[in-house]
């Protein structure tokens, strides 16, 4: 048993791209979104690497993904995922997260990955990563269908409070906990424990980081997994899924999905 956690978010802080977006081509090429939607989704990636996507907008997108998955079938969205989501996102790890995972494994902390995408897409990535728990979006599944519900949205607060939740059962201290991201809608996730840092911050989270005296990070080297490790790591142990459970991703990018379904 661990005493404290690293809490990481994942986009653009442990991968160098939207994970979600990384997977609009895969939906296109299994018939489950058009043409317009891809490159709309491009569009949105660009707003989103941008730092465009503020809270409000993410809320929106997320109202809006909900509505464009409901009906899609979710052994079709994990078996699209697992045949394609190593080769999207195995050149886009940042080495230096990589080797912040490392260290804090080796110092004896369990790492969380902590992000508003889904636990379809950020438990395979974090079992590439080596990570112990992930905390991520959850939407309702009936019959093998997405009902278009949120059960839980891994997104600024709610974050924090899965955290704290997290801490609470594992008896970890906060304040000897880390956490990493590179947007301020998360401050709350780097105000819950004792040793916050940006990361490749936004504007607003980079003032407030220089206001509060919080070390910033630039990480600017994606790698391969492959590469880096000579092998695709496997955990000695099952991954632990944190409180969100398994879910469709509500993140940037997906309006589009919801423009067509409305259009068609």
């Amino acid at each position: 048993m661990s005493d404290s956690a690293a809490f990481f978010d994942l986009d653009k802080t442990i991968i160098a791209t939207s994970s979600t977006l990384a997977m609009g081509r895969s939906f296109y090429a299994a018939g489950m979104i058009g043409r317009r939607a891809v490159v709309k989704g491009a569009y949105a990636r660009l707003v989103y690497h941008l730092g465009q996507a503020d809270a409000t907008k993410m809320d929106r997108m997320r109202d809006d993904l909900a509505r464009a998955v409901t009906g899609w079938e979710a052994d079709k969205v994990h078996a699209v995922i697992a045949e394609d989501l190593l080769g999207l996102i195995d050149p886009l790890i940042y080495d230096e997260a990589a080797a912040l995972i490392e260290s804090h494994h080796a110092a004896g902390r369990e790492v969380v990955i902590v992000s508003s995408s889904g636990d379809e897409i950020v438990g395979p990535i974090a079992q590439l990563l080596g990570a112990d728990r992930v905390v991520a979006s959850r939407m309702v599944v009936e019959d093998g269908r997405y009902t278009g519900e949120v059960a839980f949205y891994a997104f600024g607060p709610h974050k924090a409070d899965a955290m704290r939740e997290m801490a609470a059962s594992e008896g970890w201290d906060l304040a000897d906990c880390y956490a990493y991201t590179d947007s301020a809608t998360d401050l709350p996730m780097l105000e819950a424990v004792g040793h916050p840092y940006a990361v490749n911050p936004d504007r607003a989270l980079r003032r407030e980081a220089m206001a509060r005296g919080w070390e910033v990070l630039s990480f600017r080297h994606p790698v391969s997994l492959r590469q880096r490790l000579g092998r695709i790591p496997v955990p000695n142990r099952p991954l632990a899924v944190g409180i969100a459970g398994a879910a469709v991703v509500a993140a940037a990018g997906w309006r589009a999905l919801a423009h067509q379904r409305r259009a068609g």
